[in-house]
């Protein structure tokens, strides 16, 4: 359908594994130009070429470049130079991860189906729905969970306070449709993608669309469950 480690190796991948400061939507086409594309085979180059339907032949093609720059490029991923390094097969690896869900995020029963509505937040799989009781209402759909050193933390909780307009007056940052159910740390969109690393303080992020379902879904009260623990942290 969101974060992988962040493990620095030699080479290329010395620059691709220091995390975009910027937000997805940051980079553009301009800035993607001027990166050169690297002729360098990364250590998951066949599993980049599988992932992004290319010639799976491990070796690294102008083509197999500009596929693996775009979705750095799509996904917050930085430098955006096309080259197959741990963070951006992390990435896909998580996107094929969510995928595999499908229509039963809940399969393990790990998210309790004895509370009614419920929102579930698997930090493992960074992903989220909502069901009742064991029906699933809505999701699964990817998250951004907080970061090493401001992991998301884990429980059953309930949902406080909300804000549709927040502002974060400690990160200086919109927070839309905001739903806090532990301290500070809440639901809410961001403006960039959820799959960027290397995560977020704390909060769960989401894209737009759903955190506008998930605020017409929840109210004050409402449980959430978190558990799991997300790569890297």
């Amino acid at each position: 359908m969101t974060v992988p480690l962040a493990v620095a190796v030699a080479g290329p991948a010395q620059a691709q594994a220091r995390p975009l400061g910027r937000s997805a939507g940051s980079v553009t086409p301009a800035t993607m130009a001027a990166s050169s594309c690297t002729t360098s085979v990364g250590p998951y180059q066949r599993q980049a070429e599988r992932f992004l339907g290319r010639p799976v032949d491990g070796r690294q093609s102008r083509a197999d470049c500009l596929a693996i720059q775009k979705f750095q490029v799509n996904h917050g991923i930085s430098p955006t130079i096309g080259y197959a390094g741990p963070i951006t097969w992390g990435v896909m690896s998580l996107i094929n991860t969510q995928k595999a869900a499908g229509h039963n995020p809940n399969a393990a029963k790990k998210c309790p189906t004895d509370k009614g509505r419920i929102a579930c937040v698997d930090l493992t799989r960074q992903l989220s729905w909502i069901q009742d009781g064991s029906r699933l209402v809505y999701g699964p759909v990817p998250v951004r969970s907080g970061r090493n050193g401001f992991e998301t933390r884990t429980g059953l909780k309930k949902i406080y306070w909300r804000n549709i307009d927040h502002w974060s007056t400690l990160y200086k940052v919109a927070m839309p449709y905001s739903q806090f159910f532990d301290g500070g740390q809440a639901f809410h969109s961001i403006a960039g993608s959820v799959w960027s690393p290397p995560g977020s303080h704390g909060c769960v992020n989401m894209r737009t669309g759903e955190a506008k379902k998930y605020w017409s879904l929840l109210k004050n009260g409402d449980d959430v469950y978190v558990y799991g623990r997300k790569p890297g942290t």
